[in-house]
């Protein structure tokens, strides 16, 4: 799940002269996925991005070089660094490239039971000494291993998005792990920079769980019309000095995304502080999803909207 943006990593971070040539298995080049292939690429990673079609997989390049193209703008790497990262980076159509990883990083939706699909695809094709990681931001990590022969190969590696300005990274061990996959897990997110969170393997781990109120909550207040949800977002703003609103972040990481954590968290605890507010259902099932389709709690004028300058 999405977390308030914090500066881009400075290029000093990336040294050439460290890289590392281990391989880094990317399933799903989603948005999760793109970042983190272009962070492992960044860092000397040689790093395959995978997803089920070819239009998917260049999909997701063209997020990696928009991602690494920000970066330069911002003159957190230099264009040399991103022409380098570019470099470490192929695609793949499906798992049949994935026996030369020794690192594999599934990043694809929140759902049970793709991910568990996708881990006996995962285990059977990948080497036997290769890191087996979930990306998820919810989902019991023993229940996505359960289906593995060896499920303490499998450990939760939980990214922030945008990967490359978020420092933190959350390892989630689920109740098989072996704490050498956990050495081998942090080992990796230490050498992409960041910095490192161990949580117990409960729906949510740490920082969702958290996340997830505090963006329920706003939409309650708003449901509940206690505020307008400007006043509610600058509330948080200047009140607390977040860098964004509650419903901007909501926006920002995805409706659909947010519900959904919200069930398993709900599914989970059976708790009321997770009962999603209805507002926020009814606009995901009216389809406005915030910024990826143009209208959440906020609308996000196209290109030809805006007015010229």
């Amino acid at each position: 799940m999405s977390g308030s943006p914090a500066p881009v990593q400075g290029s000093s971070e990336v040294d050439p002269r460290k890289s590392v040539r281990e391989r880094v298995f990317v399933v799903g080049a989603g948005i999760m996925g793109s970042g983190i292939a272009a962070e492992a690429a960044l860092h000397g990673y040689a790093v395959t991005l995978e997803d089920i079609t070819e239009e998917f997989a260049r999909a997701g390049l063209e997020r990696v070089r928009q991602a690494l193209d920000g970066a330069v703008r911002a003159k957190a790497i230099t264009p040399a660094d991103r022409d380098a990262a570019l470099r470490n980076i192929d695609l793949a159509i499906g798992l049949r490239r994935i026996d030369a990883a020794q690192i594999v990083v599934e990043a694809a939706p929140e759902r049970l039971e793709l991910k568990q699909s996708l881990f006996r695809e995962i285990e059977a094709s990948a080497p036997g000494t290769a890191l087996l990681a979930t990306n998820t931001s919810s989902l019991p990590v023993t229940s996505i291993a359960s289906v593995v022969q060896d499920p303490g190969r499998v450990v939760g590696i939980h990214f922030f998005n945008p990967v490359l300005r978020m420092r933190l990274v959350e390892i989630i061990p689920g109740i098989s792990t072996r704490p050498e996959a956990v050495a081998k897990a942090r080992t990796f997110a230490e050498r992409l920079g960041k910095s490192v969170v161990v949580s117990r393997d409960t729906p949510g781990f740490v920082t969702t769980r958290a996340l997830s109120v505090l963006l329920n909550e706003a939409a309650w207040m708003l449901y509940e019309g206690t505020a307008t949800k400007e006043d509610i977002d600058t509330a948080y703003k200047l009140g607390f000095n977040h860098p964004m609103g509650p419903l901007e972040l909501a926006d920002l990481v995805g409706l659909d995304t947010a519900l959904s954590i919200l069930d398993v968290l709900w599914d989970g605890f059976k708790d009321p502080k997770y009962r999603a507010c209805p507002i926020l259902r009814s606009l995901v099932q009216a389809g406005k999803l915030g910024r990826k389709t143009g209208e959440g709690f906020y609308r996000y004028p196209s290109a030809e909207e805006k007015p010229p300058r």
